[in-house]
């Protein structure tokens, strides 16, 4: 079985529908997990501390899926000219 991390990260947003930061140098990491549950509590702490702004958000972003190299890549916003 693989190894599945987790990060949890999040900081301002520049409108609460979206998720794009309005500072990405300011993004708070709040650490890497070794399993979903551990990320999660992490996530809800952090929402649950920032719960009155508004513009505040938190995700986990599953890093485990990213290193499946059996995946093929698929293309990125970023790799568009």
């Amino acid at each position: 079985m693989s190894q599945r991390l987790h990060l949890v990260f999040g900081g301002e947003l520049v409108d609460p529908s979206k998720n794009q930061f309005k500072n990405v140098d300011e993004i708070h990491i709040v650490g890497m997990f070794p399993d979903y549950q551990s990320a999660y509590n992490a996530w809800k702490a952090e929402a649950q501390r920032t719960v009155d702004n508004a513009h505040t958000r938190y995700f986990i972003a599953h890093l485990h899926r990213l290193r499946d190299e059996k995946t093929a890549a698929s293309p990125t916003e970023e790799l568009d000219p």
